[in-house]
C-alpha cells in the first residue's frame, strides 16, 4: 500500500465500496443457494456496513491512496468471513449445510498466509494492513467459537473472546499495549485456533473428539496469552524500577556527560 502525494478521498471510497458490494453479492449467492434466513441476512448486512465504515475511516486517517494488493487479498478473505458469519447467525433458526460453512471457513483460513506473502513480495507492508489482517482473523475465531459453543457449551466462547478481553484489559492497564517480541510459538497458536474450531465444527469427529480438539485450542491459547502477559508485566515492572532508581531522562544524562 504505497503512499501518494495527492490524497483523493474518492479513491478510498471506491476501494471500500467494492468490498461492501462483493459482500452483498456473497450474501445473495448464499441466499439463492440455501435460502438464507432473516437472521443471516441482517447479520451479513451489518457485517458489510461495519467493514465498509471501519475501512473507510482507517484509510482516510492514514491517508493511503488504496488498499494495495495485500489488503485486497485480506478484503476478499473478509467477505468470506462475512459469509461464515451469516451462516452461523442463520444456524440459530435453521441448520445451514455444514459443508458450505466448512468450505468458506477453510478457504478463509488458507488465504490467511497469502496476504502477508503478497505484502512482503510487493513491498506494501503497512501497520494498517497488519491490523486489518489481525482483526479479520480475530473475528473469524470469534464467529467459529460461537458456532462450536452451540454443541460443546458456552465455555468455547473463551477462545473467541480472549483477544477482545485482552484489548479491554489494556484500557485499564496500559502496560498491556507495549509491543511484544516476535514469536513463532504465538503465531503457531493463533493459527491453531481456526484449524481446531473448524475441525470441531465440521462434524467429522465424535463428541469426545470435538471436545478434545476444542480443549486443545483453549489450553494453547491460555498458555500463549499467559506467557505474553507475564512478559509484558515483567518488562513494565523492570522499566518502572529503572526509572525510580535513575529518574533522569537519557538526553539529560548525555548533556551532563558533555558538560563534565
Amino acid at each position: 500500500m504505497a503512499l501518494n502525494n495527492t490524497y483523493d478521498a474518492r479513491l478510498v471510497q471506491q476501494e471500500t465500496a467494492v468490498g461492501a458490494g462483493v459482500q452483498i453479492l456473497v450474501l445473495a449467492l448464499l441466499g439463492s443457494a440455501i435460502g438464507l434466513g432473516t437472521a443471516g441476512w441482517i447479520t451479513g448486512l451489518v457485517f458489510a456496513v461495519a467493514l465498509w465504515a471501519s475501512l473507510s475511516r482507517a484509510l482516510h486517517r492514514s491517508r493511503l491512496r488504496s488498499f494495495g494488493p495485500a489488503n485486497r487479498v485480506t478484503l476478499g478473505r473478509a467477505t468470506l468471513v462475512g459469509g461464515v458469519t451469516a451462516l452461523v447467525a442463520d444456524s440459530f433458526e435453521s441448520a445451514p449445510p455444514v459443508t458450505l460453512l466448512v468450505g468458506l471457513t477453510a478457504v478463509a483460513l488458507l488465504l490467511d498466509g497469502v496476504d502477508g506473502k503478497v505484502a512482503r513480495r510487493t513491498g506494501t507492508s503497512t501497520a494498517l494492513g497488519a491490523r486489518f489482517d489481525m482483526e479479520v482473523d480475530a473475528f473469524l475465531i470469534l464467529v467459529l467459537s460461537v458456532y462450536v459453543s452451540m454443541d460443546l457449551g458456552p465455555w468455547v466462547l473463551l477462545i473467541g473472546g480472549m483477544r477482545y478481553g485482552f484489548v479491554a484489559a489494556a484500557r485499564v492497564a496500559p502496560w498491556l499495549n507495549n509491543p511484544l517480541p516476535p514469536s513463532m510459538a504465538r503465531k503457531t497458536v493463533a493459527a491453531l485456533q481456526g484449524v481446531c474450531l473448524l475441525l470441531a465444527g465440521a462434524e467429522l469427529l465424535p463428541h469426545a473428539g470435538n471436545l478434545t480438539v476444542a480443549l486443545l485450542a483453549l489450553g494453547s491459547l491460555l498458555w500463549s496469552f499467559g506467557r505474553d502477559v507475564l512478559w509484558l508485566w515483567r518488562t513494565s515492572r523492570a522499566t518502572r524500577t529503572a526509572q525510580t532508581e535513575d529518574p533522569l531522562p537519557m538526553d539529560t544524562k548525555i548533556l551532563e556527560l558533555e558538560l563534565a
